[in-house]
């Protein structure tokens, strides 16, 4: 896929002049260069074109140092970060004194040392944690919250924190006054959202992995738009953040965007030697395949918002021809949606972001300012005032299409759609300060396949199956009961094996 646009770090005609290792922060990315331009920083340094569980075994065999690699991901980030606006807080000097550390241990976590970077949505000792809002000001943490601590754990050090649009309400990492993340498939695009600082990074080969959180396809949706894994898994894998635990019905699930199954299996083996699942069976040590062939329900089109689009659909279904040709049955099914889905997610959406405007100063910080929110927090929230004698009727359908979502599976094993209804757009087309109504229509046509897992508590993976005519990864979305989430990522390895996905730099 090179051609004349490809670039390996910004250049003097898209982006100025690169800026020093130790000199990115937070800022609107640049406008890149007129026509479609690609960027990337893979080269032949210390991180080479490895991925985590590449470099993890590197490091094991002294191949190349913690401190390497840390130094290699700064000068990266430095290449790429000022035209895609991904980080909005650097961490470098810890990273480095981490690094040490590990260089002087038996490397005993199994991705020690691999360079990595938190999503702005859990609490980080030292880095603030603003949701991706100016609403939430900018005190640093005091000490790693829960989840921190047990992604720590696995190994990974994390360079700095990534971002997302406010509150992660909707599918494209865009904040007011212009801060912008783009794609680095085509850097006019979204990397889609929220977790599009970590799928941007990750996609363009500053780092192998990072962490990503997911309330309704926030890690599946700039997966596909990046050219990534981006798995979800079941409630229960891993501690919540204190804000999350007052939510009605719990949607947000923890994870990571990586380059290879094999990566997110190795993180998630990882976590659970740290902690153990509640209500799930662990994951444990994931096989080449599934042991037995698999009923696969292929959905092609969602009865919310509008139809898939042609490329779309012609990815998905050239996915389902290759499944079946490792031998899995595939059986044409209806979206497993109950009536009225759709209104009972924005109507839960609205709430939540009723929630966050009313009680930020208890839920986030005592300095909390209504008065900067988004216009999309504000109308979502002004939506969920209006309709508040209707929200017990929306949770009650919510919470009984999440005790029916399993049994809906019948004799299918997983379900096979798009992960979202049509290509990845420009950046703007879910611009942060756009209207209300056309901001909530706009991602609510685009998002139609990820919220009910996120309700149901189920696992579900995007996988980067193929792409538009124009050359933007397009990705597909497979999806399970709940607690079967090594069904779906031995599935995702099988496929990956017989059909490896393509690489930003080829």
């Amino acid at each position: 896929m090179s051609d004349a646009t490809d670039m390996v770090g910004p250049t003097a005609d898209a982006a100025g002049p690169a800026r020093s290792a130790d000199d990115f922060s937070p800022h609107p990315a640049a406008d890149p260069a007129a026509g479609a331009r690609r960027l990337h920083a893979f080269r032949d340094d210390a991180l080479g074109y490895d991925d985590a569980t590449g470099l993890a075994e590197r490091l094991r065999a002294r191949d190349v140092s913690p401190t390497e690699l840390v130094d290699a991901a700064t000068e990266r980030c430095a290449l790429v970060d000022p035209t895609l606006g991904a980080l909005v807080f650097t961490d470098l000097d810890r990273a480095r004194a981490r690094a040490r550390r590990v260089e002087h241990s038996e490397m005993s976590a199994p991705l020690a040392g691999v360079p990595s970077a938190f999503k702005d949505a859990v609490m980080v000792e030292g880095a603030p944690m603003r949701l991706g809002s100016p609403a939430v000001p900018d005190t640093p943490a005091l000490f790693d919250g829960a989840y921190a601590r047990a992604f720590r754990a696995t190994g990974l050090n994390p360079l700095g924190i990534t971002a997302m649009p406010p509150f992660g309400w909707t599918a494209a990492t865009e904040r007011q006054g212009g801060l912008v993340t783009r794609n680095p498939w085509d850097t006019g695009r979204t990397s889609g959202g929220s977790s599009g600082g970590s799928a941007a990074l990750v996609a363009a080969g500053a780092i192998p992995i990072a962490h990503a959180n997911d309330g309704g396809g926030s890690i599946r949706i700039p997966a596909a738009a990046t050219g990534l894994v981006g798995f979800k898994p079941s409630r229960g894998r891993h501690p919540d953040e204190t804000f999350t635990r007052r939510m009605p019905i719990p949607i947000i699930s923890q994870g990571v965007v990586s380059r290879s199954v094999r990566d997110t299996a190795l993180f998630f083996t990882a976590f659970e030697a740290g902690y153990r699942p509640r209500g799930v069976p662990s994951i444990g040590r994931i096989a080449n395949a599934p042991s037995r062939r698999l009923r696969i329900g292929l959905v092609a089109h969602s009865p919310a918002g509008d139809g898939t689009d042609p490329a779309t659909l012609s990815v998905l279904h050239e996915a389902a021809g290759r499944l079946a040709g490792l031998g899995h049955e595939i059986i044409p099914a209806a979206a497993p949606v109950p009536p009225g889905f759709r209104e009972d997610f924005v109507a839960y959406w609205g709430l939540l972001a009723l929630s966050t405007s009313a009680s930020g100063r208890s839920l986030f910080d005592p300095d909390f300012d209504p008065a900067r929110l988004d216009p999309f927090t504000v109308g979502l929230a002004r939506m969920s005032r209006r309709r508040l004698a209707a929200i017990p009727a929306h949770l009650y359908r919510l919470a009984r299409a999440r005790r029916r979502f399993d049994a809906g599976f019948g004799d299918i094993d997983v379900y096979l759609s798009p992960v979202v209804a049509h290509e990845t757009p420009e950046v703007g087309y879910l611009d942060a300060d756009q209207p209300f109504e056309t901001h909530l229509e706009r991602v609510s046509n685009w998002v139609t396949f990820t919220p009910l897992q996120n309700i149901a508590g189920s696992p579900a993976v995007s996988l980067p199956a193929g792409h538009a005519p124009d050359g933007m990864p397009i990705g597909v979305h497979l999806s399970a009961r709940r607690g079967e989430d090594r069904i779906l990522l031995e599935l995702a390895s099988e496929y990956e094996a017989a059909h490896p996905f393509a690489h930003i730099w080829s």
